[in-house]
This record gives structure tokens, C-alpha cells and sequence, in this order.
């Protein structure tokens, strides 16, 4: 089950049980151009607001969506099919991407002074200044509506610039009551969300200034391709196959846990999912096997207490299938899960071994609830393995000696390197975001975010 779209409008429905939630019209390349002339027309008086109004708005906003929390996460869970820890994640900690570039906006934005590197500009004042690109446009995806939007409004916001977004096609519902919440505290009218499906994102990367886009490498190489005809900025965040690497000295049962919720929280829908694990000979049939029982001890479903939601789309669900179906009639071995569910997106929480890269599982992003450990002899040909992908956005190593895994983090092709944990760097507000080869291009969080106030110098 998925969103259903005709020429008008979109019906959304709930990943979990396929009951209708809402449908909602579908706005045409007219109507977003006509958005976004509004949205330049007000970032005018925006952008001439000092950072500090500024925030005065971004932090009023916070306020909102946290006395909205019930309401956001019942409506965020209606259309992902997310248990509730997994919903919560997104309505309340993502709520500190507003706090931080609300505290950070006037320090990030400081005119700067810049000194002389030669003869030439030696007698020469030199200043840096920022000025905000008028319309950002943000393109999102389905997993996560809420965090990877403010995640990228936030700084455009306090930046001084418009934000036009449109959110998934598929979850286009609880994004577009956020930016409600904007409007409803009597904020300035420099925020808006557009729905459709590619026909609106063209349009909102026609209409922008500056685009960030998350999603599929294939979407984001053809926005790519687009921005650069108009000579206009893009960054984005793409695919990703993170790996995870477990060494004969690490904490078995933190690594466990740590693998076993990094690769399944919210339905293992995560662009930096643990998604390929790498363990070293001597302790891998320990590690499996505990793998094996964790992941069979959890709960899947929509009611209170489930560990492990729905998938938000049918296609999702049935590429995690044919991962899985693949690397079995290979010759892998699922030592949990590998089972669909009759009603609903489910996909069992799987674990499978036996696994190499000749399989789609070990090299093709999943996307889904899906755990597929190798064995591997070592350290070094652990790392080659991990090195060995089109992608490169985040990594994992487990082990007790940290001066180790900083070395083993050097040699990764990776974007962010999480030791003896996972996700901390999507929650790391003062760390940059990005990803190598295949995985993006630029950068979000961190002074990073305000990218989208472009420098020149006086």
C-alpha cells in the first residue's frame, strides 16, 4: 500500500492497515511559481530583520510544535505507519535543529573581518559579509517528514532566506501542518509546502534560488543536472549502505544492541541505517547468534509496546524481499525474519548470514528492516569490504581500544564515522552532515547549514 495519485489529487493511507487518512490536492507548476513569487516578495522584509528577531520567530515556532506533540505524532504515525518511540523522534529531538540555529544565527551571521595575505591587499580593509539566497527550496523524503525538514528550514530561516518546501508524495501530511504552525504563531509569510510528486519538485527547483535535496542518488543526479544548467546551487543527501564493523575486542552485547537498533529503528528507513555488517572470524558465530535471538525477541506492529513499525511504501517492502529472496537462493541463510506480513507494509525484522558482495543485500541500498552480517578475517579486509561501495555516508566500528577505531575511521569512505554507536551524528548539531561518492554532494548542520547565506567580500 502507498499514496495514490491522480491527476488532482493524493490519497494518503496508513502504511500499517491501508485505511484512507486524507486526500489533499496536488498544486501545479502555476500554482508553486505563484507561491514562490510570494515567498520572494515577503523574504524582502525578512531578511532585513536582524538575526536575533529572527529568532524570536524560530524559537516561538519550537514552542508550538512541542505543545503539538500528540497531535504531530498521531498524524506522523497515521501516514509512515511508525511505532511511537520512532514518531516522538521526530516532533520532539527534532526540535533542537531550531533551538541551535536560533541560539547560533547572530554569531554564525557576524560580519567578519579579514586580514591581508600579501603586498597587493595589504593597505586594504577587508570584511566578509553574508547575505541569504531569497528562496531555498527543500525537497524531502517519506521516512522522516518532520527531522528532515526543520533540519534544513531551521538555518535557511534564521538565515534570512524564504523556504518552499515540498515533502514526499507519499507523506505529505504532518510536514505540511508544521509549516501551518509557522503561520498560525503570525510569523512572517517566508515559509510554504507545496505537494505533488516530480512535477512539484521540478517546479520548486525551477522556482528556488538554492535547492537541498534528500532522497535516491538517481533523483538527486538529474536535480543535479538541472541546477547546473541555471548555474544554481544544489546540495544534496543521497544513498546510502552503511557499514558497520565489529573487531574481535569489542563490548559484544553494546555492539549487539547498537547493530540491532541501527539497523532497525524506524523500520531500518533511515539514510544512515546499518545496513551491511562486517565481524571478524573469531567472534562472529557469538555475534550472530545474539543478533539473531535480539532480533527475534522483538515485537512488530502498531500498537503500544511494538518495537518495529511499518514501511511506508509497497515498493520498499518488496525490495527488502528481493534482497533477501536473492542472497537465499545464493546461498545465504536467514537466521530471523524473511517473512512478509499479509496486511500492511511489514517486512519482519531479518537477520541473514552466509553473505558476500555478490548480492544485491551487501551492496544495493535496502531501505528496510533487513541485518546482513559477513564473516571476514580481519581488521584490514573488513575495512576493504566497507570501502568496497558506490556509496559512502556514514560508518560504524566497534571496539574497546578508541585509538583504534580512529585509525580504522581515517581509512573509511565515509562521511561520519560513529564509534561503538550509531546515529550520533545526525543528532550532532555542531558536526557537518555529508556524505562521499555516490551519497551527496555539500553539506547540512553545523556552521555548514548556513550555506544558504552566501559569502562576498567588501
Amino acid at each position: 500500500m502507498s499514496t495514490a495519485t491522480t491527476a488532482d489529487a493524493l490519497d494518503v493511507r496508513n502504511p500499517a492497515d491501508g485505511r484512507l487518512v486524507a486526500t489533499v490536492p496536488i498544486d501545479t507548476r502555476e500554482t508553486v511559481n505563484s507561491i514562490a513569487a510570494d515567498l520572494r516578495r515577503a523574504q524582502l522584509g525578512w531578511a532585513q530583520a536582524s538575526p536575533r528577531q529572527r529568532s524570536r520567530w524560530l524559537h516561538r515556532w519550537r514552542d508550538w510544535i512541542l505543545a503539538h506533540t500528540d497531535e504531530l505524532t498521531d498524524l506522523l504515525q497515521a501516514e509512515t505507519g511508525k511505532v511511537r518511540p520512532d514518531a516522538l523522534v521526530e516532533t520532539t529531538a527534532s526540535c533542537e535543529f531550531i533551538t541551535y540555529y536560533a541560539n547560533h544565527a547572530e554569531k554564525f551571521l557576524a560580519d567578519e573581518q579579514v586580514r591581508s595575505a600579501g603586498l597587493l591587499s595589504l593597505p586594504k580593509r577587508l570584511s566578509k559579509t553574508y547575505h541569504p539566497y531569497p528562496v531555498v527550496g527543500l525537497i524531502t523524503p517519506w521516512n522522516f517528514p518532520i527531522t528532515l525538514f526543520l533540519m534544513d528550514a531551521a538555518p535557511a530561516l534564521a538565515a534570512g532566506c524564504a523556504v518552499l518546501a515540498k515533502s514526499s508524495e507519499e507523506t505529505p501530511l504532518t510536514c505540511a501542518r508544521v509549516v501551518e504552525g509557522w503561520h498560525e504563531i503570525g510569523a512572517p509569510p517566508v515559509l510554504a509546502h507545496v505537494v505533488g510528486a516530480s512535477e512539484a519538485g521540478a517546479a520548486v527547483v525551477d522556482a528556488a534560488d538554492f535547492v537541498q535535496f534528500t532522497g535516491s542518488t538517481a533523483t538527486g543526479r538529474t536535480i543535479a543536472i538541472r541546477c547546473a544548467e541555471q548555474l544554481k546551487p544544489v546540495s544534496l543527501e543521497l544513498g546510502g549502505k552503511d557499514p558497520a564493523i565489529v573487531l574481535e575486542d569489542a563490548d559484544l552485547a553494546r555492539a549487539v544492541e547498537g547493530i540491532a537498533w541501527g539497523g532497525l529503528f524506524n523500520a531500518g528507513q533511515v539514510c544512515i541505517s546499518v545496513e551491511r555488517v562486517y565481524v571478524v572470524s573469531e567472534i562472529y558465530d557469538e555475534f550472530v547468534a545474539r543478533l539473531a535471538q535480539r532480533v527475534r525477541s522483538l515485537t512488530q506492529g502498531a500498537a503500544a509496546g511494538d518495537d518495529v513499525g511499518a514501511m511506508v511504501t509497497a515498493r520498499q517492502v518488496e525490495i527488502a524481499d528481493r534482497h533477501v529472496s536473492q542472497a537465499v537462493a545464493a546461498g545465504a541463510q536467514v537466521l530471523a525474519g524473511g517473512t512478509l506480513s499479509a496486511v500492511g507494509n511489514y517486512y519482519a525484522p531479518t537477520v541473514v548470514v552466509g553473505v558476500d558482495h555478490t548480492m544485491a543485500c551487501m551492496t544495493e541500498e535496502t531501505f528496510g528492516p533487513t541485518i546482513p552480517v559477513m564473516r571476514v578475517a580481519d581488521e584490514d579486509e573488513a575495512i576493504h569490504l566497507a570501502n568496497d561501495s558506490a556509496f559512502g555516508l556514514s560508518a560504524t566500528v566497534w571496539t574497546r581500544d578508541h585509538a583504534r577505531a580512529r585509525r580504522i575511521a581515517q581509512r573509511l569512505d565515509a562521511g561520519a564515522v560513529n564509534i561503538n554507536d550509531v546515529f550520533s551524528n545526525l543528532f550532532a548539531t555542531t558536526l557537518p552532515h555529508s556524505g562521499w561518492k555516490a551519497s551527496g554532494i555539500g553539506a547540512r548542520l553545523g556552521v555548514a547549514g548556513m550555506d544558504v547565506a552566501d559569502a562576498g567580500l567588501k
